[in-house]
């Protein structure tokens, strides 16, 4: 018997350990090596020892022990083949003669069993995936970074009508819905710098071609979008000039109001109108809508006949179509070639065409999705001009998050209520009591219904229930008092093709 073989029982051996896996008084014991795994080149396995059922604790124990040497040599088979690439040797190699039981190798991550020289594959694997994990991320920070300093930069902020409006604080309205925003959104008609192929430009001046009184309910639930008529007459403050002085107090179209003063003189000409506190203001030009248009790739819509207006220039075919940005901008400021050429016409057409804008980006994930979202944010920061409040790339991603959830059936739009004026038919008014009650509901917070309607004449395709709703506010049934008031108007879900 080889020296390194031990006579007695010991202490029993662990299961990796064939020289122990006999019992004390059974089978011969064995070299050690003839109980190593056999070389790929060994014939047939020896057949497996059989003994009679053992009666001895020992035996017992013996018995134990060689119901678990299978399992045992799997995983001295497997520590084996996980060491082969550093070197190491199998555990059944490192026993030794004291006659205790040798120890099991160690794990294939422990560095003392690696050879010097010979790094580990998996801890070299590791090691560059997070070197390579962590220069990606460092990119990605980078680029967002960047991409956020690029937006937030292109905002300019209207610092003028904040200092103007400080002036007049105490005149302007007390807010009475505080969580609600309202929000006056300006579309600027200036033909400076790239607008000039839309009209002449008389030295830099501009007035407001389309305003929208934006109400964000306090639960964001719904949001409305009341147009201000530009030939409603209106009481016009003394405003401070371009130039330093100031204008007179009058009572004036409405839409000369930004001429004379900027944002503040509409700004507060609109308080004064409504009694609404206005919280934020932006002014967008022309090349600012067609680029948010664009942004989404364009907007489709339903003709009920072509259009063909010069001075917009527009010219489109009957049917429906995907209007691009320069297309839209002719679709909402055309008065001459599309229905009687009436302002009023024109801002239905312009609700119906934001409601189809808001319903497309909604649709399609913009706001969830960075890749989509950049352009349009890009877009609309490179043309928007905004008070100090939102002046900011948060500030505006902020606010188009909040109307993100808003169903497109509650994002209603309308008209405040008009008629035309007594002085001068080519000029509106305001209807009472009606445009009483929607500022009231406004100012409170108070819920409204907008009734969809049919825009007859206006070219755009009706309604798929083809009913009309051209009463004026007037002319329709009074609401009982427990009863929301209901305006002609539409809603976002509508879209232009009905």
């Amino acid at each position: 018997m080889d020296a390194d073989v031990t006579d007695s029982a010991g202490t029993p051996a662990e299961p990796d350990n064939p020289a122990e896996d006999e019992p004390q008084g059974g089978a011969p014991g064995l070299d050690k090596s003839a109980t190593a795994s056999p070389p790929p080149d060994a014939g047939t396995p020896p057949e497996p020892v059989t003994t009679e059922p053992v009666t001895t604790e020992a035996g017992a124990k013996a018995e134990a022990d060689a119901g678990t040497k299978a399992d045992a040599e799997a995983v001295a088979e497997a520590d084996k083949d996980a060491d082969d690439d550093s070197g190491t040797d199998d555990a059944t190699d490192g026993g030794t003669d004291s006659g205790t039981a040798p120890e099991v190798a160690a794990p294939a991550d422990n560095d003392a069993a690696t050879e010097p020289g010979h790094p580990r594959p998996r801890r070299h694997w590791l090691r560059w995936t997070a070197i390579g994990t962590s220069v990606v991320l460092l990119g990605v920070s980078a680029a967002g970074w960047w991409f956020y300093r690029k937006l937030d930069g292109n905002i300019t902020t209207d610092t003028t009508a904040a200092t103007e409006l400080r002036t007049y604080e105490k005149e302007r309205p007390v807010p009475v819905a505080t969580d609600a925003t309202n929000i006056l959104m300006i579309g600027s008609d200036s033909r400076a710098g790239d607008n000039d192929k839309y009209g002449r430009d008389d030295g830099g001046s501009q007035r407001s071609d389309t305003v929208i009184l934006l109400h964000l309910a306090a639960n964001r639930e719904s949001a409305t979008a009341v147009s201000v008529p530009r030939d409603l007459m209106a009481d016009i403050p003394s405003c401070r000039k371009a130039d330093g002085s100031r204008s007179r107090a009058q009572f004036a179209q409405f839409n000369s109001a930004f001429e004379l003063g900027g944002a503040a003189c509409t700004i507060r000409t609109v308080e004064k109108l409504t009694g609404i506190r206005i919280d934020h203001h932006m002014v967008i030009d022309f090349s600012g809508f067609k680029d948010m248009v664009n942004a989404v790739d364009g907007v489709e819509v339903c003709l009920a006949e072509p259009v063909d207006d010069v001075d917009a220039h527009l010219k489109l075919p009957e049917g429906r179509q995907k209007l691009n940005g320069e297309q839209a901008l002719g679709f909402v400021r055309s008065r001459h070639g599309i229905g009687d050429g009436s302002d009023t016409q024109r801002m239905d057409r312009q609700q119906r065409f934001l409601g189809a804008l808001f319903k497309k980006v909604q649709s399609n994930g913009v706001l969830l999705n960075p890749t989509r979202l950049y352009p349009v944010l890009d877009a609309a920061t490179k043309s928007v001009t905004t008070d100090p409040g939102l002046n900011s790339l948060k500030d505006l991603y902020d606010l188009a998050r909040s109307m993100r959830d808003v169903p497109t059936e509650k994002v209603q739009f309308l008209t405040a209520p008009r008629q035309p004026y007594s002085g001068n038919r080519n000029r509106d008014e305001l209807v009472q009591p009606e445009a009483d009650k929607l500022f009231k509901a406004l100012r409170e917070d108070s819920p409204i219904s907008v009734e969809a309607k049919d825009d007859g004449d206006t070219g755009v395709v009706a309604d798929s229930d083809g009913e009309s709703s051209t009463a004026t506010p007037s002319e329709r049934p009074t609401e009982s008092p427990d009863e929301s008031p209901t305006f002609s108007g539409t809603n976002a879900a509508v879209g232009m093709c009905g």
